[in-house]
């Protein structure tokens, strides 16, 4: 189950995931997956899932209907695959081992999801320092896509009223507005994230549905620590079921 340089990092006392240096996840991810928490039997879909950290979380909590996995690194479906099948979720989950630009009009995944989350690279092509690490350079610079060509593919594939969900840093919050809405899928909530009280965001997560009317809500700030150091309430309860489980002995 296990290839060299690889290791289980549990989610909860039932789930765990495959990760290596090259495929893991962080809190971001986490974020993520708690804000784009889908609905028990929703269809969804997960683009850039990595080691397929996010559908896992997803079936933890609500159990949806579907989850396709969208992955272009081959070795990070590999590994997903392998966390899917350790996890008795073949049946549930679907890697998908595909660019997300190509999936627009194509035949991977079905029409009319219901949820479609993405945690992009932050950095836009050209933008920062570049990774020798080409896994790192894929996951971290838009290398294989855009966020507009993210935005276009999502909304090819989501309902009428289907949700797109994205975490990015501030610095982006204008122009991933604009490329949603020129996509036809439309801001409707919106939350920044601080590590404390007395530092800026450092991210936000966002809400964009697909032919929604335009009108925005803007959650409360999510915050990291507390005044103190320790992890916030709300923190967590996000985040603590998995600080409590790791290193848990594996099935």
């Amino acid at each position: 189950m296990l290839l060299p340089g690889e290791r289980l990092e549990p989610l909860s006392r039932d789930y765990s995931v495959i990760v290596s240096r090259g495929h893991s996840f962080n809190t971001d991810t986490i974020l993520l997956a708690a804000f784009s928490t889908p609905r028990a039997g929703d269809t969804c879909a997960d683009f850039g899932t990595g080691c397929g950290t996010i559908p896992l979380i997803w079936y933890m909590k609500t159990k949806p209907k579907k989850v396709y996995a969208v992955e272009i690194q081959e070795n990070a479906c590999g590994m997903a695959r392998r966390s899917v099948e350790y996890n008795h979720l073949t049946n549930e989950i679907d890697i998908i081992n595909e660019d997300i630009r190509m999936l627009k009009g194509g035949t991977a995944l079905p029409p009319n999801l219901d949820l479609i989350a993405c945690n992009p690279p932050y950095k836009a092509e050209g933008a920062g320092l570049k990774n020798s690490d080409e896994q790192m350079r894929i996951a971290r610079h838009e290398v294989a896509c855009s966020f507009a060509e993210i935005a276009q593919s999502a909304a090819s594939l989501l309902r009428f009223g289907g949700r797109f969900c994205c975490c990015l840093r501030p610095e982006r919050l204008c122009t991933a507005m604009l490329d949603l809405q020129k996509a036809g899928l439309e801001p409707k909530r919106l939350r920044f994230v601080q590590h404390r009280p007395d530092k800026p965001p450092s991210l936000f997560l966002l809400q964009a549905n697909r032919g929604g009317n335009p009108g925005m809500t803007v959650d409360p700030v999510l915050f990291i620590k507390n005044e103190i150091g320790g992890y916030s309430k709300e923190m967590i309860e996000i985040y603590g079921a998995y600080a409590q489980n790791k290193g848990a002995v594996e099935k």
